[in-house]
């Protein structure tokens, strides 16, 4: 019989009594519950729990999600074959990348039926019975397929309302199936090998929108490790005072990410939050901090985040592609892009460095200003 939460030990948002709360204390309740925040919403929590909710200085200074018409570029990749298509396609690549560091992509080559398959799988994963999920929690990132909820649940200021399932190919790009949730197992192996080929394509426009040969960042392997987080958002009772995800930017090369309907996805843009309306059919792109550094600041790695909401759940599936960690592999800023009147503005990097600066941090820390010059 499936066990709901204890959820008498919680504080509620409303609640403001702090002598007798410890913080610690209900981090690890939730913690050792191995429930993630389904758990709590299962268990009929009607407020969010104070671990959740942002602090007073952080929610008086935010941004009207509305307040502007800011619309992330939509970019169709149907003809990228054809010579003067291609030449408009890496223009509006390399003006999205600078500008904004986001790109929907449509006309993918990624049947629907695939990107719907890998929603359905992950919603099955996340809303199986518990004490499946509970065999595969684990705060140990050298498991390659775990189930967690904020992974750095003891360094945030406030937890992020949503729960992850990560299937991890840093180490080796071979993965044994059977390791896979049997829930989202056939789903995910179809969508992991359609977007690492579109993982090649968008590499081959990004080189050659920076005046690279189109097969740079390939030889580099820069797509070759990659993440799968699958993330799992309930809907929120209190939505103004927590996340779904908080700000932060990505810790790899690049970002490919697959959302469903509910929207929430949210980009800094000239000071503002943008919505990034989702597309039926389309993926989001965004330039992770690594490359960055490898454009020497010509791309830009920006912040984002996902907004709580009433209605739910919503599930996205971000694969980060971040290059080679074994053996190390040395990067850095490209030599071509290097010049007296550009000189480099980062240092050499190993991937497996960059990751652990960003693992040991809170999620809304940038982890570049550690690599530069």
């Amino acid at each position: 019989m499936e066990q709901k939460m204890d959820i008498s030990g919680f504080k509620e948002s409303s609640t403001e009594t702090a002598v007798n709360y410890s913080r610690e204390e209900e981090l690890r309740a939730f913690d050792d519950s191995k429930a993630g925040v389904k758990g709590l919403i299962d268990a009929g929590v009607a407020k969010v729990p104070k671990i959740f909710v942002r602090p007073p200085d952080e929610l008086a200074e935010e941004f009207d999600r509305y307040k502007n018409n800011l619309q992330v570029p939509v970019i169709d990749l149907s003809t990228i074959e054809g010579s003067d298509r291609r030449e408009k396609v890496l223009d509006e690549i390399r003006i999205a990348s600078e500008e904004w560091g986001f790109f929907q992509v449509v006309n993918h080559g990624i049947p629907l039926n695939v990107l719907d398959g890998m929603i359905g799988g992950v919603r099955r994963f996340h809303e199986q019975d518990p004490e499946v999920k509970k065999s595969l929690y684990t705060r140990d990132r050298m498991n390659r397929v775990r189930f967690e909820s904020n992974y750095d649940l003891y360094e945030s200021k406030a937890a992020n309302w949503r729960d992850t399932l990560n299937i991890s190919m840093l180490v080796s790009d071979q993965l044994d199936p059977d390791e896979i949730p049997t829930a989202c197992r056939a789903a995910a192996l179809e969508y992991i090998e359609h977007i690492t080929d579109l993982g090649r394509t968008l590499f081959e426009l990004l080189s050659e929108a920076l005046g690279l040969k189109d097969d740079h960042f390939n030889g580099l392997e820069c797509g070759r490790g990659r993440t799968f987080v699958c993330h799992y958002y309930p809907a929120c009772p209190e939505p103004k005072l927590t996340l779904g995800a908080s700000k932060h930017t990505d810790p790899a090369f690049l970002t490919v990410l697959l959302q469903d309907q509910l929207g929430g996805l949210q980009v800094m843009c000239k000071n503002q939050w943008v919505d990034v309306q989702p597309i039926s059919g389309g993926l989001v792109v965004n330039i992770g901090d690594l490359l960055q550094i490898m454009s020497n600041d010509k791309f830009k790695s920006v912040n984002h985040r996902v907004v709580a909401n009433l209605v739910g759940p919503r599930i996205s599936v971000a694969c980060f592609f971040t290059g080679v960690i074994v053996p190390p592999k040395l990067y850095g800023p490209v030599k071509e892009l290097i010049s007296d009147e550009n000189p480099s503005v980062y240092k050499d990097f190993l991937v497996s460095d960059y990751i652990e600066k960003f693992f040991s941090r809170a999620l809304d820390k940038s982890g570049l200003d550690y690599f530069k010059l």
